[in-house]
């Protein structure tokens, strides 16, 4: 009994200790971050994002006073995002602003890792001291986002960057999550997609602050561009009408056009606290329904939808209101 009683005692100070540590190093990881570290800040979005000893802490020690903004590239795949996010970086590089990247790609079926994480497009950037790149894997999430965007940006926030570049993984109409996280959200469509347009106006297309028509050398384009500007001359109801630019992405046309529409756009939500407040609100709603989901045992769902579904008076509903009671 002695020994049983000493092993405990030994334990919970061994425990103790190794969460004084965790609370160290995480307290310096945090300092590193806001120093502008890359190596820290890829270790800080490592953590976050897998959850790992001291994740919390590294969170709950973040500020509000940070004044990166964020701006989000969304549309279908195919639309040249990657290559649209290089010709940002380079025009921004020459105004020697400080950017992250996060690029979110499809998972990979076999280890949930981002199909596409060598990013080839923006090669020429991973030895910048101005640039931090991360590609993340959608891990099944909807949207077009990671399950823990808005606590990465949040890490990356952290750091002095002046801009942070999320870029999102392609899949169309479910792609409006970027809307909750973004400062500015930029829609890239390119000429073939004219057709699309009504398809795509209850989605995606209801979140632009910026529509971008790219590959805009293409047949084809003048039209969708006259269908934007349509659309939103439309959508404005008497408000300012959302800007649409063409560019062509592999030779930096339009680029500096649209540098300059972002950075009005920015200078024009400062006045608005609204939107601020509107970010924030969808951020923690995102948040907090993550943290109700937690809980949930994905395989015991499974196997108990299973019997419940062997019932003839089985309803989806139902069985969803029972579970969550008896959690």
């Amino acid at each position: 009994m002695f020994i049983g009683r000493f092993s405990t005692r030994s334990l919970k100070l061994y425990n103790g200790q190794k969460q004084n540590l965790v609370r160290h190093n995480i307290i310096q990881l945090h300092e590193q971050i806001k120093a502008g570290d890359f190596r820290a800040i890829a270790r800080g979005v490592t953590i976050v994002e897998n959850s790992l000893p001291g994740y919390e802490a590294l969170l709950l020690g973040l500020h509000e006073t940070r004044h990166a903004r964020v701006i989000g590239i969304t549309g279908p795949p195919g639309a040249g995002k990657s290559t649209l996010v290089s010709a940002l970086l380079h025009h921004w590089l020459k105004e020697n602003k400080k950017i992250a990247v996060l690029a979110v790609d499809p998972s990979s079926p076999f280890n949930y890792g981002a199909l596409l994480g060598d990013r080839i497009r923006m090669s020429e950037y991973y030895n910048n001291p101005n640039i931090f790149i991360r590609s993340l894997a959608t891990r099944g999430a909807l949207g077009g986002l990671n399950s823990k965007i808005i606590e990465i940006t949040d890490i990356i926030r952290e750091a002095p960057f002046d801009i942070i570049l999320v870029e999102t993984v392609g899949v169309g109409q479910s792609e409006v999550e970027i809307a909750g996280l973004a400062d500015c959200t930029i829609v890239t469509l390119v000429p073939e997609a004219g057709d699309e347009v009504q398809t795509l106006k209850a989605g995606v297309m209801e979140i632009a602050d910026i529509f971008v028509v790219n590959k805009a050398d293409r047949a084809d384009a003048e039209g969708l561009y006259r269908n934007l500007r349509i659309l939103a001359h439309e959508k404005a109801n008497g408000a300012d009408e959302i800007p649409v630019i063409k560019t062509v992405a592999t030779t930096n046309t339009g680029i500096e056009e649209l540098a300059t529409e972002v950075a009005k756009f920015l200078e024009m939500r400062k006045q608005q606290p609204t939107r601020h407040l509107h970010l924030m609100t969808e951020k923690c709603w995102q948040l907090i329904t993550t943290q109700r989901m937690k809980h949930i045992d994905h395989n015991r769902l499974k196997q108990e939808l299973e019997k419940a579904m062997q019932q003839n008076d089985f309803n989806l509903y139902a069985f969803t209101k029972d579970f969550l009671a008896a959690l």
